[in-house]
């Protein structure tokens, strides 16, 4: 049975009523979340994107209304007209829950089948189900509201950037490869054949050719492209919120942007952020947390003990400082209890995944020291260690012993792994922090070269400048990041916008000048013509949408998100095409 809407026009969203609207008559459209049906009476929960209103059917009311009612189910499409009242039994669970409608006309206006998943937020489907049937999985209140906040957060942007000057200004979505960075997707061109465009990493170039052209103030949340290998909250095509501003140093980049922060966690989350937002070098950051996005809602920092340990017994820990490396531990202060042998070989695992060879621990308890290494150390090397990690009765020190990237990288991601299985973290707990000075150049290893860490357009600290051509490891850049519990949120950078400055970057990156013009020539040649100081940031998008919804999964904060391996459940994308498109497209396939 389906009928039409006819003349019937939605008076109210079914959220919306409240006991003031007793008495008057409305009509509400919805999906039935359920229905109950208990002989004389049928009671419906309808459903829309602003709550759950009862709905009561009544065989003494209207028979004709009644007996279609009792064909109702889990999804229906109703139509609705009849009067509110007061609920005899109250539900003080949902805002509504003083009222009730009692129905004096119905049409289904679409029937549905049983729905593979159900349409609630405890269902415990696998992500897979919810994928396939994400138009199902976002009738789910918990995703709508997610959604719904997603867009609050982009107008609340739009809002504070035109307040402040700035203009929205699209940028290509078709437009050149460039290097150093990830993978592009490319696109060929049927009417330029064997030619390709690439869609968009970051509309980093154009965004600078938006200073030279003397916009002074852009901005767009723009979708970005990266055919990478993902990982865990990657997706192939994100959103970005990009922001370039011209005759701006560090600080006026910074304290713009420390303004946006303070007015979307007030607005969404009701949270007033202290202003200024504290900074933090990155080599600080890696000394302490191990990585360069820290999550400051609670201790476990790492500890230096290589001088203790540098003529040790233990040839592990001896081994690392003469190789160059570090040891280093963290004291989770407290917890030792929490850790049988059995964790403590998981944690080993855990760590073993980036890269460390074992994690030793020594545990303090009320009996004394118990450690599988303490017979290899001696007392007063055993007993240093535990004065520098501040050691006391029930704690766990673990230790990693490597080269010094192995080591932050282990426990950087061990801090974090301890604390979500002690379960520490307060997800209304906000703690921003800046990262700034960071390194300019990173060595990379499969290219045997210095790449740029963030991009080649990144302005050196000014110091440093003179540090390029002779030692290019010690060259900080003018680079920012915006970090919030362990999530790097944005980040950004100063400029080069002299000329001379950006050759000598491409040099030290070992780009030709040929190579460097082939790649950015029309980058270069605007820069001939009078470019002012720029600077700018980009915040991931869904990751700051993340953050204010308190979810920890990307897939939630987009509507039609891809897996894992860049696929779509819910269209089977990628998939193949004719042979006749591949013809248009001048592509010749041959995959052996």
């Amino acid at each position: 049975m389906r009928e039409s809407m006819g003349k019937l026009r939605r008076t109210h969203m079914c959220g919306e009523l409240r006991i003031e609207n007793v008495g008057e008559e409305v009509v509400l459209m919805g999906w039935v979340q359920r229905e109950r049906n208990l002989g004389s009476l049928i009671f419906v929960d309808l459903r829309d994107t602003t709550g759950i209103c009862q709905i009561v059917f009544d065989d003494t009311v209207s028979k004709e209304v009644f007996d279609k009612a009792e064909k109702v189910r889990s999804e229906f499409v109703l139509a609705v007209r009849g009067k509110v009242r007061e609920r005899e039994s109250k539900n003080k669970d949902i805002p509504t829950g003083d009222i009730e409608i009692l129905a004096k006309e119905l049409r289904i206006l679409n029937e549905s089948e049983t729905p593979p998943i159900y349409i609630k937020d405890d269902d415990n489907v696998s992500e897979a189900m919810r994928l396939k049937y994400r138009y199902l999985d976002l009738r789910k209140p918990s995703m709508q509201n997610r959604l719904k906040i997603r867009h609050k957060v982009a107008k609340l942007i739009r809002d504070f950037m035109d307040e402040n000057h700035f203009w929205e200004i699209e940028t290509p979505i078709l437009t050149k490869p460039t290097p150093e960075g990830a993978r592009d997707y490319l696109v060929p061109s049927r009417v330029n054949p064997g030619k390709f465009y690439a869609l968009p990493q970051s509309p980093q170039l154009m965004k600078q050719l938006l200073m030279v052209s003397g916009m002074d103030r852009y901005y767009q949340i723009v979708r970005c492209f990266r055919d990478e290998d993902l990982r865990a909250n990657r997706q192939p095509e994100f959103t970005q919120l990009d922001i370039e501003m011209s005759f701006v140093d560090v600080d006026d980049v910074i304290s713009i942007n420390e303004k946006l922060i303070y007015k979307l966690f007030k607005e969404v989350k009701g949270i007033e952020i202290q202003l200024p937002i504290p900074r933090m070098s990155y080599k600080e950051a890696m000394e302490r947390f191990g990585v360069d996005k820290p999550d400051l809602r609670f201790g476990f920092e790492l500890v230096d003990v290589s001088d203790i340990v540098k003529s040790a017994e233990f040839k592990v820990f001896r081994n690392a400082v003469e190789n160059k490396g570090s040891v280093r531990g963290i004291n989770v202060k407290g917890y030792g209890d929490s850790f049988s042998r059995k964790d403590i070989n998981s944690l080993e695992d855990y760590v073993k995944t980036f890269g460390a060879k074992g994690l030793a621990w020594v545990k303090i308890t009320d009996e004394g020291i118990t450690s599988p290494i303490a017979k290899f150390l001696s007392e007063e090397e055993l007993n240093n260690i535990i004065e520098r990690m501040d050691g006391e009765k029930g704690d766990l020190l673990v230790f990693v012993a490597d080269k010094d990237q192995v080591v932050f990288d282990s426990l950087g991601n061990l801090r974090n792994e301890l604390a979500r299985r002690l379960n520490i973290l307060d997800d209304n707990e906000i703690k921003p922090i800046w990262i700034v000075e960071f390194p300019l150049f990173e060595w990379d290893e499969e290219e045997n070269r210095y790449v740029a860490k963030h991009h080649p357009f990144t302005h050196p600290m000014d110091e440093d400048i003179e540090l390029l051509e002779t030692e290019p490891e010690k060259v900080r850049a003018k680079a920012y990041d915006i970090v919030i519990n362990g999530e790097e949120i944005g980040g950004g950078s100063i400029r080069i916008s002299d000329s001379e400055l950006q050759g000598r970057m491409f040099r030290a990156l070992g780009f030709t000048e040929e190579e460097a013009w082939n790649k950015f020539g029309f980058l270069l040649e605007a820069f001939k013509y009078g470019t002012p100081p720029h600077g700018g940031i980009a915040y991931g998008f869904d990751r700051l949408v993340m953050t204010l919804t308190n979810t920890s999964n990307i897939r939630d904060v987009i509507a039609f998100p891809k897996t894992q391996s860049a696929t779509c459940l819910l269209t089977d994308a990628p998939t193949d095409v004719s042979d006749e498109q591949l013809k248009e497209a001048h592509i010749n396939l041959d995959l052996e």
